[in-house]
């Protein structure tokens, strides 16, 4: 599916902010599975500096730097992809999907671990705890109950996947950005950024690798309804490896694999390598964030009703949350 994403992303300043440097993880990554066709990004005001540079995983950021005093920035990128397409016998709920053969999990568990003279393998870095997706008895424990001897290691993600998707209310009140999973998982609520962080640390609790997805998800309109302009937002999925068979993911927000509706923008260990937008100000005081995400097909002609901008007061925080 060919698939147009326009990111706007605006800061209201209490007062104007002196000076600013800003990190965007907003241009999507090309793979074997998603083509890049085009990619802008647009900053205003306009910054005294500019460079485009990789992150430790191969993936483009922006690094601008804002040099005289500005009481707004706003930042929209607008990009085109192609998404992959599944076969057939993997779309829909989990419970009617046939995954890919895999490895038993205990085995992919044991390939995981650091011994002397083994063959490299980048996967094992995310098998290790990070900030917000660490490795604690806890999270072994959810995981494992739906564990079995011997099952497949994408078999137990997808169950673990449909565990939550079941157990967790979606809930954008009960969480914000810098939520541990510990804390997501006590309260059974969140959005999809906790949804994947949980997942992501009941596999490592395991042994297993799991990556963080950051990306979007294109929505559908009620029949007979326009698509709103900005009425999207940022998703979170899971990326699970098996050394015989790759990366497979995994939505737990919506208890499926990711698929033609799925963009990938990047991925990281947790939600903290991968922020769409980060920063640091002097002055400011307070702030106004304000979200609109678009996606839709490319040869869907432009909708006539729009959305008003997903809205979040912070003191402080510099990054987005997902949805």
């Amino acid at each position: 599916m060919k698939l147009s994403v326009t990111h706007e992303t605006r800061y209201e300043y209490a007062y104007a902010v002196e000076q600013a440097h800003h990190i965007a993880h907003l241009k999507p990554i090309a793979t074997a599975q998603q083509q890049v066709l085009s990619h802008h990004i647009s900053i205003e005001p306009k910054p005294a500096a500019l460079a485009h540079s990789m992150d430790s995983y191969g993936q483009e950021r922006v690094y601008f730097e804002l040099a005289t005093p500005h009481p707004e920035l706003r930042v929209t990128a607008v990009s085109v992809v192609v998404t992959p397409t599944l076969p057939a016998s993997m779309m829909g709920k989990l419970s009617h999907v046939t995954l890919p053969e895999s490895m038993p999990w205990e085995a992919v568990a044991e390939h995981m671990q650091y011994t002397g003279g083994q063959t490299f393998d980048a996967a094992r870095e995310f098998a290790q705890p990070s900030p917000l997706a660490p490795v604690h008895p806890t999270f072994a424990k959810y995981a494992s109950t739906v564990s079995a001897n011997s099952m497949p290691v994408y078999e137990l993600a997808k169950a673990l996947c449909h565990r939550i998707y079941e157990e967790f209310e979606y809930s954008p009140e009960a969480t914000d950005v810098s939520t541990p999973p510990q804390e997501a998982l006590s309260l059974k609520k969140g959005v999809c950024q906790d949804f994947a962080q949980v997942m992501i640390a009941g596999l490592r609790s395991l042994g297993l690798s799991a990556r963080y997805v950051s990306g979007y998800l294109l929505t559908q309109p009620p029949p007979g309804k326009p698509r709103l302009i900005g009425a999207d937002a940022s998703h979170a999925w899971v990326s699970v490896y098996c050394p015989s068979a790759g990366w497979l993911d995994f939505d737990p927000t919506n208890d499926c694999l990711a698929g033609e509706s799925h963009v990938t923008l990047a991925y990281g260990r947790d939600y903290s390598d991968v922020p769409p937008l980060r920063g640091v100000i002097r002055g400011g005081g307070s702030h106004e964030l304000s979200v609109a995400v678009t996606v839709m097909p490319l040869e869907e002609t432009k909708p006539a009703a729009t959305a008003s901008p997903a809205t979040k007061s912070t003191q402080v925080s510099q990054s987005q949350s997902q949805s």
